[in-house]
């Protein structure tokens, strides 16, 4: 259990398990913490993340997101809101000084919140007071602190005053990805229906009610995410044989999928020019 009198244990923080794909060098100070719940909350919450920065003046820095299909609630001053799941990779500008803390909801873990299809804030964000009562003052005990434990610890509390019964179907479809995240043998729908025996129309409304993408688009997301893990930590690798091993027909169609999410094709991520440092 987080509290005030006690520091969080930070995890291992900044590259492709935050689904950072590239960012400018900083200029000044900049820190990713991720945090994990406590007990009461760990059946909904992945964990709790807080990025902050000063770049000391100098210009603003990118960072080149290709995010989980997670739905994450953000505390920004003034602004915070609930982010739904992103389908595609987006680019995000930091400037000057400033400091999110974050709620990375499990997979299919959201919908219980707020009981509407987590498929309707696909790409979209809706804010905070839009879905939460108390949002203002949640946002205000939050960012009260730069304290991190302080700041985990207010968003506990917000979080647990308005925990929802626990649901079955949420619990399946949390299930299901994080298999597929960590089984890279789960290459095709299929693959899953063989698995969960489930029909694939049950499968289809689980993942659009409850994760608020595709099976197959997840599929594809964390064979992506495989192959983004291979190109870090080598820069030699063969293409066709890493194909075939995350399930692909041929060394084509794995190349197409990645450039689709990636904006650019192994051999481009692996150039220093495009890794951004």
């Amino acid at each position: 259990m987080i509290g005030k009198s006690r520091q969080p244990t930070p995890r291992a923080v900044f590259g492709q398990g935050c689904g950072v794909l590239q960012h400018s060098p900083p200029p000044g100070s900049y820190r990713h913490e991720r945090y994990a719940p406590g007990a009461a909350l760990a059946a909904w919450v992945q964990h709790f993340w807080i990025e902050s920065w000063d770049w000391g003046g100098a210009t603003p820095q990118s960072r080149e997101v290709l995010p989980h299909p997670c739905v994450h609630l953000v505390f920004v001053p003034g602004r915070s809101r609930v982010l739904g799941v992103q389908l595609s990779r987006f680019v995000r500008e930091l400037t000057g000084r400033g400091r999110v803390v974050g709620v990375k909801f499990r997979p299919g873990a959201f919908y219980p919140f707020v009981k509407r299809p987590v498929s309707e804030l696909a790409d979209a964000s809706l804010p905070l007071a839009e879905l939460f009562a108390g949002a203002a003052e949640a946002e205000r005990d939050v960012l009260a602190s730069d304290d991190d434990g302080t700041s985990v610890a207010a968003a506990t509390r917000f979080l647990g005053a308005r925990l929802p019964p626990q649901d079955p179907a949420a619990q399946t479809a949390c299930r299901i990805v994080e298999t597929v995240a960590t089984d890279q043998r789960i290459t095709r729908v299929e693959h899953i229906l063989a698995r969960c025996g489930i029909g694939e129309r049950t499968l289809q409304r689980l993942f659009k009610r409850y994760v608020g993408a595709s099976a197959r688009w997840v599929i594809k997301r964390y064979r992506v995410y495989e192959a983004l893990e291979r190109v870090s930590t080598s820069t030699r690798l063969d293409w066709a044989s890493v194909a075939q091993e995350l399930g692909y027909f041929d060394q084509a169609h794995f190349i197409n999928d990645f450039r689709k999410l990636v904006g650019r094709t192994p051999a481009e991520y692996l150039r220093p020019s495009s890794t951004g440092g």
